[in-house]
């Protein structure tokens, strides 16, 4: 076969590789071009620029940026949908039961919006950002470990580091307005630590722990590049962005629960070998959902890689503290801003425990029915989750408008949940509203906090059980009263839903009847 000469083939290499780039730049533009086009007449947010989209009128500022998105659904209330453009990503903004449902209802449109893929450093494709086949095996698998009885397992933790709260929340009693949002925050990530991976971390004690600073700064950076199109690109991000910042947090995550899964897999071979020699009551070990996973099987026999279980590992630890420590602080302000509302959750404790100190069971969750309905009206006003996004996988019609196949869908569950059709006087908190007599007839799709269909929150039961062995735990021994209005909260929608100056609170200790 002929060769032909460097002095020929070189050019001629240059050019393929000129022609290569002018196709795929010419696919994409006519790709962007006609998905422009289609989706035109969707309701939009002015100032839409080609390539950029609405990028460069987004506010930097987290907390201002929630409030502008805030300012989108009540200016196109009356609108079925808006659309926005995040560089050259469209999304359409979803906030009515009537269109979040065609999406979250429909088992197709299951993958993850684009914008998840920031997660995937820290994450990897574990149950929140996989898709496809590995979504579907990993759930099947996964299921099981949040059964009832497992779950009663979890119930010791959690009693356990309430009752550490307690007595960090008796130091501050009596003693004027303190910022409660860091002490539940940390009391939930204990809980999440030990039960997630059997590992005391201690942090109600230690609030300095490095991995968890961690945890939050890389929530930060990742929320801070989603919004800022010009860092999705590696190269962009790493050279003039928080690239840097980024992988030095990570390792610090990755490192802690490598060392965790290890320690946990050696431990857990070393009790399988010395299981004949144990007998008698009292020697049952307490399981870890790390535990669990290190022993789950699929359907063909096969364990889950140590890879594999680090990706839900670290999902559960960020996932699984940070969302129910938001709920219950937010649960907190509100119960401290309505006396009346405090007052019958404690006649419910009274019932339920009469005088007597001791911790929560099972038995005694079923009874807390108006808690549990606090908890859920808390949801109401402020989800843990704000807002989350998916990738439509096929065409699809929303209410009368034409939506194509790769088109992301932006659900403000924020908004959603303050439907004046489904939810009177929809700024008022009231917990009644999720009495069974008061739910029948309401859209299934009008109230989503933990999502819906088959990508609803698989922890969600853990997440209310945790919540009310909390919230008892403090108003048995306390009264609340919040020292904040409702204006003065300022909501930051990140990742997860905080407070932007945290939630401050005066603490009185209760008189024993």
């Amino acid at each position: 076969m002929a060769v032909l000469p460097a002095s020929v083939s070189t050019p001629l290499l240059g050019l393929g590789v000129l022609l290569a780039l002018v196709v795929l730049t010419y696919k994409q533009l006519s790709s962007y071009l006609r998905t422009w086009i289609q989706m035109k007449p969707i309701p939009e947010v002015g100032g839409t620029y080609p390539f950029v989209g609405n990028a460069l009128q987004f506010k930097t500022n987290a907390g201002d940026f929630f409030r502008q998105i805030q300012e989108y659904t009540q200016d196109f209330w009356n609108a079925p949908l808006i659309k926005l453009w995040v560089g050259t990503v469209p999304f359409v903004v979803l906030f009515h039961a009537e269109t979040v449902e065609p999406v979250v209802a429909n088992p197709v449109h299951m993958d993850k919006s684009y914008s998840y893929s920031f997660l995937h450093p820290w994450l990897g494709t574990g149950l929140l950002t996989s898709t496809g086949p590995k979504w579907r095996e990993r759930r099947k698998m996964l299921t099981p470990t949040f059964h009832f009885t497992i779950l009663q397992d979890f119930l010791e933790v959690m009693n356990e580091q309430a009752e550490v709260l307690v007595s960090k929340l008796a130091s501050q009693a009596g003693r004027g307005p303190f910022n409660c949002f860091s002490h539940v925050t940390l009391c939930a990530l204990d809980i999440i630590c030990e039960t997630a991976m059997g590992r005391k971390i201690y942090a109600q004690s230690n609030c300095e722990s490095e991995y968890v600073k961690s945890v939050y700064k890389m929530s930060d950076i990742i929320s801070r590049r989603q919004r800022s199109p010009w860092f999705w690109p590696t190269f962009f991000y790493k050279y003039f962005g928080e690239g840097k910042v980024h992988d030095r947090t990570l390792k610090t995550l990755h490192s802690f629960t490598y060392e965790v899964i290890r320690e946990r897999a050696e431990g857990l071979k070393y009790d399988n070998d010395s299981e004949g020699d144990k007998s008698g009551p009292g020697t049952r070990k307490r399981r870890a959902f790390l535990d669990m996973l290190l022993q789950t099987k699929d359907e063909d026999g096969n364990s889950m890689s140590h890879q594999d279980i680090q990706e839900e590992v670290d999902t559960f630890m960020f996932r699984g503290h940070d969302t129910t420590a938001a709920a219950m602080n937010w649960a907190l302000h509100l119960l401290g801003s309505h006396p009346d509302v405090h007052s019958k959750v404690q006649e419910e404790l009274q019932e339920v425990f009469g005088t007597s100190q001791r911790a929560a069971n099972m038995e005694d969750l079923k009874q807390l029915k108006y808690l549990e309905c606090v908890v859920k009206e808390s949801l109401r006003l402020f989800p843990s989750v704000p807002f989350f996004a998916r990738c439509l996988c096929e065409d699809a019609t929303i209410n009368g408008f034409y939506v194509p196949k790769g088109a992301n869908a932006l659900i403000i569950t924020y908004a959603l949940h303050r439907d004046p059709r489904h939810f009177p006087e929809p700024e008022e908190f009231r917990p009644e509203r999720f009495l069974p007599e008061n739910c029948a007839g309401r859209p299934p799709y009008a109230y989503i906090p933990f999502s819906a269909g088959i990508r609803n929150c698989i922890g969600q039961r853990f997440a209310l059980m945790e919540e009310k062995v909390v919230l008892s735990s403090v108003l048995r021994k306390f009264n609340v009263k919040a020292c904040q209005q409702r204006e003065e909260l300022r909501p930051t929608g990140e990742l997860i839903l905080r407070p932007e100056s945290g939630i401050w609170i005066e603490l009185e200790k209760r008189i024993s009847p």
